[in-house]
């Protein structure tokens, strides 16, 4: 046999498995358009997105998954189908920090899927307001980055809404700098969110001492006054450069490899247990002696991790603070519900901001 011989064989069995995938993936919308129907019989205001199963779906993908295509990218592909099977159920509204072309936007979704509506807005006091007015169905914050500490504004939110964490999403930020010049020497400002440039100082003190760094409200405006401009560059990540058309001058250039920011999917439902859950807590000690410890002992008489304190002005008085306090489980877990119940008789103010399945992407 040939060599294009084989070759034709071979593509004669890819496009034979193509047919079966698709038969296989036009079988799935159906299921979900069956679920939809049985659905809206019994609840005209039925919620149709579930992100306990969706975790759920994603660590089994993960589990399963025999290569070669490694697990991250084969839960990319099942995140999409599902994404695409529940727009047929009910489209998705998705507020998030924008505007477009922003990381808070990629992480949107990263999260949903390519075949939601995503809304940009222009301050994270937006994107809450938007979805606890009904306008749209969630919405993504950033709330913590790995080299710059907490997001405060979006903390703070959290303070006088109703609405709960439903999810997480982490995400390796890659700054680029980008713009229309052909060499570096050219550049005479560069734009950038003022965390992104503090992400990126090492990299422009080596390369760009000189070049005046001007922060602006997102990485996207930033691309966009940048291609405006051949003498300027912005830090902004690949989507920008996209949206913009701008090519990428040098990849990758933040101080810390590690770089990750974590965002928060904030909706109006609660979440049931997906099997690997964390809870949020929004919480204020007794004005008294020890009152920190004595706030956080049950948590630990009960076995239970605490994964992230933060604490933030409670805007009731000089020097008085809340903590918001992420713990390994669900509410509904039964070695934490006794341990949050101990805890709420001994917090001066007790809140649960949800209970979510951790980051599986």
């Amino acid at each position: 046999m040939t060599e294009e011989q084989k070759l034709n064989e071979i593509r004669q069995r890819i496009d034979e498995i193509d047919r079966q995938v698709q038969d296989l993936l036009n079988r799935r919308a159906e299921a979900a358009q069956e679920v939809a129907r049985i659905k809206l019989a019994s609840d005209p205001n039925a919620v149709f997105y579930r992100p306990e199963r969706e975790a759920q779906v994603l660590r089994a993908v993960k589990a399963r998954n025999q290569g070669p295509l490694d697990d991250e990218s084969v839960a990319r592909l099942f995140r999409e189908i599902m994404s695409e099977c529940l727009a047929l159920e009910m489209p998705l509204k998705v507020a998030y920090l924008g505007p477009e072309g922003t990381f808070t936007q990629a992480a949107a979704m990263k999260h949903f899927g390519h075949a939601v509506t995503t809304v940009p807005l222009a301050a994270i006091s937006d994107v809450f307001q938007e979805v606890e007015n009904g306008i749209c169905d969630y919405g993504v914050v950033p709330v913590e980055n790995s080299s710059e500490g907490v997001v405060s504004h979006t903390l703070d939110m959290f303070l006088n809404s109703t609405l709960r964490i439903c999810g997480e999403v982490t995400m390796r930020i890659h700054h680029n700098l980008l713009g229309t010049c052909k060499d570096l020497q050219q550049i005479k400002v560069v734009y950038s969110h003022q965390q992104s440039l503090a992400q990126c100082r090492g990299w422009l003190d080596r390369h760009l001492p000189a070049v005046e760094r001007i922060p602006v409200g997102s990485n996207a405006e930033a691309a966009r006054r940048a291609a405006r401009s051949g003498d300027a560059a912005a830090i902004a990540g690949a989507m920008a450069a996209e949206l913009y058309g701008l090519g990428v001058l040098v990849p990758n250039i933040e101080d810390e490899a590690s770089n990750t920011t974590r965002f928060l999917v904030i909706g109006q439902q609660a979440v049931p247990p997906s099997g690997d859950d964390k809870t949020s807590l929004l919480l204020s000690t007794r004005n008294e002696a020890g009152g920190l410890y004595q706030l956080l002992a049950p948590l630990a008489d009960h076995g239970i991790s605490m994964t992230r304190i933060e604490s933030r002005p409670s805007r009731r008085g000089n020097w008085d603070y809340v903590f918001f306090v992420d713990i390994n489980g669900h509410r509904d877990d039964p070695g934490v519900a006794p341990a949050l119940d101990d805890l709420k008789r001994h917090a001066g103010m007790y809140k649960e901001l949800g209970s979510y399945p951790k980051a599986v992407l």
